[in-house]
């Protein structure tokens, strides 16, 4: 090449000037201490970020107790960064408060996801998530077949007598400490959680979901006492261990044969799988007499309205939206992947998988707590109802007080935008 061409090259590639740089954008997350979880999240980040050359994301992570205080101060302070993760029953709140931002992505994306996943508010999707956590009532096949009990089905679960009958053999026999534990050592959103859908298969509820602006009737109706009488008497007739409970008891009871039933998440059942292999099963919740019912959502991505760059955020979301990384989540933190393509990725959730019975769990029985800005204060009232009604208080009257409590609180926040 003569001189005069390298000249030219070097003149047209100065014009040119470096490649441009990628937008930096931030994230927080929720998962500071959980190895397994951080080296996925990171990965995502690492994946896309090689991807395309329009956007760079960084993260910073809280421990999970931390984590809602400080994105309550940030956003008070405006220090909110582009991509928040955010618990699905509290993002109404985040919504509502000025938090987040309408999420702009494809929802044709999302419609085969998991109905837990999806975190709508006022008619907007503002959040996804990756994965979402269902409960069961864990047992043994040999529990059920030497106490001639009979196996509950999706189809065919238990009635509120069968229940009953179920846990008053199960505790003359003498073979337990207690026929059911509860997890009543789990405190704060274990609480509406767990409980809350036994509630609802009652027919009562924390709040009245048409209008969002009270519990009145719901929370004290004829239904909701009828639930508090039943629940204080699983205490009171020794079925379960209550408020005392050891938490070393709620996480290895079980396994150590103190209990017959155990009401409890898909994240604990790989320990389970461990100690019974083939002979554990997980049951779908009872019919109570409005159809069985569990909770359903979990940690889910949303764009903070602080955001100068919500395409970017979002196209950070919908690029962890694909099965391969749902299904690595899943596999990793062994939480429920979010679609039918990724549960057949994994290991426990496939076809034939341990644990491939908490996707129908999920699909078929899992309802939203309270999509509501009160989310937040409501479910503080109702643990406190629930533990108060456990240790011996008087029914009616402590649904009374938290009614009031809640309403106040709707009232005093002006409805909070129904």
């Amino acid at each position: 090449m003569n001189r005069l061409a390298v000249l030219a090259g070097t003149i047209l590639v100065g014009l040119a000037g470096p490649a441009a740089a990628q937008t930096e954008l931030t994230m927080w997350y929720h998962g500071a201490g959980n190895e397994v979880e951080s080296k996925l999240i990171n990965q995502i980040i690492d994946d896309f970020n090689a991807s395309q050359d329009d956007w760079s994301v960084s993260i910073e992570s809280f421990p999970q107790g931390a984590y809602n205080d400080s994105v309550v101060a940030a956003a008070l302070a405006g220090n909110l960064p582009d991509i928040l993760d955010v618990d699905g029953p509290v993002m109404p709140n985040w919504a509502w408060a000025g938090y987040l931002q309408p999420l702009p992505i494809d929802e044709s994306l999302i419609a085969e996801y998991l109905p837990g996943t999806k975190g709508y508010w006022d008619g907007k999707l503002y959040s996804v998530g990756l994965w979402d956590a269902a409960v069961a009532m864990v047992t043994l096949k040999s529990t059920l077949e030497k106490y001639d009990i009979r196996t509950p089905t999706l189809d065919e679960p238990w009635t509120a007598e069968e229940l009953g009958a179920a846990l008053a053999t199960l505790k003359d026999s003498g073979d337990f400490d207690y026929p059911l534990d509860l997890g009543m050592a789990w405190t704060g959103e274990w609480y509406p959680y767990a409980f809350s859908p036994l509630l609802q298969s009652f027919g009562g509820d924390i709040v009245d979901r048409d209008t969002y602006a009270s519990a009145e009737g719901k929370l004290n109706g004829d239904e909701a006492i009828a639930f508090g009488e039943w629940w204080q008497s699983l205490f009171e007739d020794g079925m379960a261990p209550g408020t005392s409970q050891d938490p070393a008891d709620r996480d290895n009871g079980f396994n150590e044969g103190k209990y017959a039933i155990s009401w409890n998440g898909n994240w604990a059942a790989a320990g389970m799988l461990e100690v019974y292999g083939d002979d554990l099963l997980f049951l779908p919740a009872p019919d109570l007499g409005n159809g069985p019912k569990i909770g359903a959502a979990s940690w889910q991505f949303g764009v903070s309205a602080a955001s100068e760059h919500p395409e970017g955020a979002a196209a950070f979301i919908e690029f962890a939206l694909q099965d391969k990384y749902l299904a690595a989540f899943s596999d990793g933190i062994g939480l429920i992947p979010a679609t039918p393509g990724a549960a057949a990725m994994t290991e426990n959730y496939k076809e034939g998988g341990p644990l491939a019975v908490f996707f129908e769990l999920s699909k078929q029985q899992a309802v939203l707590r309270p999509v509501s800005p009160g989310y937040v204060v409501q479910a503080k009232v109702f643990e406190k109802a629930m533990a108060d009604i456990a240790n011996g208080a008087d029914v009616a009257d402590t649904l009374d007080a938290a009614v009031d409590e809640i309403d106040s609180d709707i009232e005093k926040n002006q409805g909070y935008g129904h």
